[in-house]
Formats: structure tokens, sequence, C-alpha cells
């Protein structure tokens, strides 16, 4: 029986996703389920991976080139340090 197009495309997500969170842990990263759907959508974006035809595959493959490597670790600072930031800054009017 074959899958619907809708369901081939969650299932890349997912696995996309998975990877994204073994890379979180190799880097020794927790985050909450709306943060790693958030990182992980700006982190296809940013390199260029959404609706690629091979998206998991794709990132499975950067994350073990060391010069890519260097990039994602890199995007996953600066994210979390902005997220960091975002967090700190208080909401002008909100007392």
């Amino acid at each position: 029986m074959w899958k619907s197009a809708a369901s081939r495309v969650y299932t890349v997500v997912r696995v996309s996703r998975a990877i994204l969170i073994k890379i979180l842990t190799d880097l020794h990263v927790k985050l909450s389920a709306p943060d790693v759907d958030e990182l992980h959508q700006e982190l296809l974006v940013y390199f260029g991976l959404i609706g690629a035809l091979q998206e998991c595959e794709a990132l499975e493959a950067a994350w073990r080139d060391s010069y890519n490597r260097r990039h994602i670790e890199e995007f996953i600072k600066a994210w979390l340090r902005r997220k960091r930031r975002e967090k700190a800054e208080p909401i002008p009017g909100v007392f």
C-alpha cells in the first residue's frame, strides 16, 4: 500500500528531527520539544535543507563532515545564546 504524500513528509520530518536530537545529545544540549522544533526549522532553513529530497540524509551527512559539523555547532550555539538573551530581556510594558 502506498503512503500518502503527507504521511511521507511527516516521516521525513520525524527522522530529520531525530537526527537533530542526536546532534543535540552529542553537544550535551537538552531542549524542550517546542525549542527543538523551532531550532529544527531554523537549522534546515539556514543550511538550505528545507524541502530537500533527502533532508534527513543531508543533515546526517553534514553532521558527519568536519567542516559542516563545525558550522552546525556554531549555528546551534548562536541560536542558544539568542534564546537565552530573549528569555532574559524584559518585555516592554510588562511589570
